[in-house]
């Protein structure tokens, strides 16, 4: 008899799941509190664009949708840097020409995942189905119809968490004894704009170079800009929610679209001038907040568990909060295969692998918001990210940088966070003896630092 799963939350990872587990024989129940999308043709909530790197797109290869589903996706292979004088610098990722981030959005990945998991014949979709109560040990949860107010019980082999970072699966596991939960709310936010399609141009329809992810950093703040296939750009700023003593430069301060374009005129005068909608923009698009949740145990009863963001919420500065997601289902899918008998065990093997990795990317996406905003635009920034080429180039074996292990490769997110950390103190030495001019010199001391396998 095919065993069941109930999954809250039909997102990204929990649309992905259901598609794993029916393919593996699995009796699929996917529950989602908001209404269906696909009447709409759109998801709702956060639709900051995502970028889809080397571990998203190993996941959805293997869900056989990478060529469906990349198809409109937009290639970034580096940053490219706006100064307030508008000059540009473009910012290569990686010493490979061939790697790339792209650009994809958030709403359309989240339909084409929905689509394809309702496409399979042994998956059940409801909408407007809120968990309200979970029992681990008998593998019951409770969902109450936010649409008519009905409740009912559901028994499962297996129930997952799949619902976001204001996870209801993981707020009932909290009111259990030994359950531990942080969340960290960071003092930026976020507000969306746009930069329109034009009709003419070296780049048209795209108003500057798609083939970049843009950065406008401005000390204790950033707006950033990920191309679309309309030709538009979906623009993020990321500002403090107050401003600093004697300053003005927070959402506090700059709350109405008149002062926001006089701040735009000063900080962003180059993007201002591809805003043709910017008063309405800034004047409709909420203020949202960003926040890190870590907590343990990822699970409760042996038979109910947490993927994606309820167990992890992280701030998307390194762009891996649906990579990350999508590494939970491959590792549950696959601790599930390798105790077929035993469903507690493939919980305890799951959480086991994949906590550490989850707390290392929540690490460096909150020390990659830094760098985006506070150092790219640095000559040492600079230095370091040229040497970091250089020596991937010529010492592979010795030498790989942090963002080349995040989004190039799938080396586990707690192995990079810590090779990443022995390289960087020999990083900064050579980036300041380069900039004296000794870079040769600088390399030799990394082959001879590095030798024992950094």
């Amino acid at each position: 008899m095919a065993k069941r799963v109930v999954i809250a939350g039909a997102g990204l990872a929990g649309s992905l799941l259901a598609i794993y587990l029916a393919r593996a024989g699995w009796q699929v129940d996917l529950r989602e509190r908001r209404g269906d999308p696909r009447s709409r043709n759109f998801v709702q909530g956060r639709s900051i664009n995502l970028a889809i790197s080397a571990r998203g797109i190993k996941a959805l290869r293997r869900a056989g949708l990478e060529s469906h589903i990349l198809q409109d996706a937009i290639r970034m292979p580096g940053r490219m840097m706006h100064a307030r004088s508008g000059a540009l610098t473009f910012q290569q990722y990686s010493s490979n020409p061939e790697h790339a981030i792209l650009s994809i959005s958030r709403s359309a990945l989240n339909l084409a995942l929905l689509n394809a998991a309702a496409a399979e014949p042994n998956v059940h979709i409801s909408f407007d189905q809120r968990c309200s109560d979970l029992d681990g040990e008998r593998g019951r949860a409770t969902f109450v119809n936010t649409a008519c107010g009905g409740e009912e019980q559901v028994e499962a082999d297996l129930i997952v968490g799949a619902d976001g970072a204001y996870s209801a699966v993981r707020s009932t596991m909290q009111r259990r004894e030994g359950f531990d939960f942080e969340q960290s709310w960071l003092g930026h936010g976020y507000k969306e704009l746009t930069i329109a399609p034009v009709a003419s141009g070296p780049h048209a329809p795209f108003a500057m170079e798609p083939n970049a992810l843009h950065i406008w950093p401005r000390g204790s703040s950033m707006m950033i800009a990920l191309p679309n296939p309309d030709g538009s750009f979906t623009c993020t700023l990321f500002w403090p929610h107050q401003s600093a003593d004697g300053a003005a430069d927070g959402f506090d301060a700059i709350a109405d679209p008149a002062i926001g374009r006089r701040h735009f005129e000063r900080e962003y005068a180059d993007a201002l001038s591809m805003m043709p909608t910017f008063d309405a923009d800034f004047a409709d698009n909420p203020v949202g907040w960003m926040l890190t949740i870590r907590c343990r145990p990822w699970s409760s009863g042996g038979r109910s568990v947490l993927v994606g963001d309820a167990a992890h919420a992280i701030v998307p500065f390194f762009g891996q909060g649906a990579n990350a997601s999508f590494e939970d289902c491959e590792a549950l899918v696959d601790s599930l295969e390798r105790h077929p008998t035993d469903i507690a065990a493939a919980i305890r093997d799951y959480e086991r692998a994949r906590k550490p990795n989850a707390d290392a990317i929540a690490e460096m996406a909150l020390q990659n918001f830094i760098e985006m905003r506070d150092r790219t635009a640095s000559r040492l920034f600079l230095a370091r990210k040229s040497i970091e080429h250089l020596l991937h180039r010529f010492l592979p074996a010795l030498f790989t940088p942090r963002y080349d292990m995040v989004s190039f490769d799938t080396i586990p997110y707690a192995d990079a966070l810590a090779k990443s950390q022995r390289q960087d103190a020999v990083l900064t030495a050579v980036a300041l003896a380069a900039l004296g001019g000794v870079v040769a010199g600088g390399v030799l001391l990394v082959r001879a630092l590095m030798a024992g396998g950094a």
